[in-house]
This record gives C-alpha cells, sequence and structure tokens, in this order.
C-alpha cells in the first residue's frame, strides 16, 4: 500500500450527539452556546501594545540608518512572539473544541469585507478567526466530526432565541431583550441561534 492510501484511509463519520454554535467576538474571538468566552489572554494583548510601541519608535528613525536597521529587527523579533502566541492560543481552543463536540458551527464570515466596511483591518487581522476555523475545521475531519457553517446572512444576532422573533439592535446594544421577556447577552444569544440553525440543517443532510 502507498503512504498516499494509507493515510487517506476512511475516516468513519461520528454520529452527532454534542453540537456547539460559536459568534464570531472581535475582541475575544468567539462567544459559544453554551455562554463561555474563549478570551484572548492578556499577554498577547499586551505583546500587541509593546509590539505599537516599537514600531512608533522605528517611524521615527532615520530608514536605511543604522539604528533603524536595529528596531526594524527588534520590531521584526516582537511581530514574530506575538505571531507564535497567537498560533498557540488558536491551536489550543480548537483542539478542545473538537475533543469535546461533534460538530462546530459557525457562521461563514467574510472577514476581509468585514474589516475593509467596518474599519475594523487590524484587529479583523489580529484576532486570527481565519486560522482558527481552518484549524477547527482539520481536527474535526480528523475525528469523523464535522464544521457547519451557516449562511452569513442568517440573521443570528437579531433573532431571539426563545421565541424566534426577529427585531433590530444596535451595534451599542450589549443586551438582548425581547418582549417574550429574554433577557442575553447579544454573542451568548447569537451563539444559541447559530446552534440551532446549524442543528436544522444537519437535520436536513
Amino acid at each position: 500500500i502507498s503512504i498516499l492510501t494509507e493515510y487517506e484511509k476512511e475516516i468513519e463519520s461520528k454520529e452527532i450527539e454534542k453540537v456547539v454554535g460559536l459568534d464570531f467576538a472581535m475582541d475575544g474571538l468567539f462567544v459559544d452556546s453554551e455562554g463561555e468566552k474563549a478570551n484572548h489572554p492578556k499577554f498577547y494583548r499586551q505583546m500587541l501594545e509593546k509590539l505599537a510601541k516599537e514600531q512608533r519608535k522605528l517611524s521615527r528613525k532615520k530608514k536605511g540608518s543604522s539604528n533603524w536597521n536595529k528596531q526594524r529587527i527588534q520590531v521584526a523579533k516582537i511581530q514574530e512572539k506575538v505571531a507564535n502566541q497567537r498560533q498557540n492560543f488558536l491551536h489550543h481552543k480548537s483542539k478542545n473544541l473538537s475533543a469535546n463536540y461533534d460538530a462546530v458551527v459557525i457562521e461563514d464570515l467574510d472577514m476581509k469585507g468585514m474589516s475593509q466596511a467596518l474599519k475594523f483591518g487590524k484587529s479583523v487581522a489580529d484576532n486570527g478567526w481565519g486560522m482558527f476555523t481552518s484549524f477547527l475545521q482539520y481536527k474535526l475531519k480528523e475525528q469523523g466530526k464535522q464544521l457547519i457553517k451557516i449562511d452569513k446572512w442568517f440573521p443570528s444576532t437579531k433573532t431571539c432565541s426563545n421565541c424566534g422573533s426577529v427585531q433590530e439592535i444596535k451595534l451599542s446594544e450589549r443586551t438582548y431583550q425581547c418582549t417574550c421577556g429574554l433577557s442575553l447577552h447579544r454573542d451568548y444569544n447569537s451563539a444559541l441561534n447559530i446552534k440551532k440553525e446549524g442543528i436544522r440543517l444537519l437535520a436536513s443532510i
């Protein structure tokens, strides 16, 4: 048997019992349908502040000078450290989810479009959502589990996860309140809706 066919052996699909929905969060990666936040670690945030400071120093030096070169190397070292820390964090989070759930449901987001439209370029890039979802996809696939992507236009934020009614909610409103009596953090409410929609899609496959 060739190495390729050995590696590509059939992975049995796992029966789906445990499902979780993830709502993308700009400041902390995601909030899940259990109400848990991913919470980017503080050391990573501190590193980003340090990086910004060193980049400002670099911009004040004469391009091509020996001091500029020294500072450029300093900035590159911090950038590498930030990238490694981000990658480790995303690996850890995706590993936990793929170990604990049979299916993970996310929105099929256009990150490039979001960063341009909302002028969030830096924070979207720093968040690492794209890298996180690709880690998640292959980790789930290896175990015969599934990553379900729901339509990006699905109104997860506007829908009440309790009664299903849809209402407008401003970006500044952090709590979703419905006439049915539901009062929840908006991201948690969204994650519950994402999970429900994922279960509906799974049932129709």
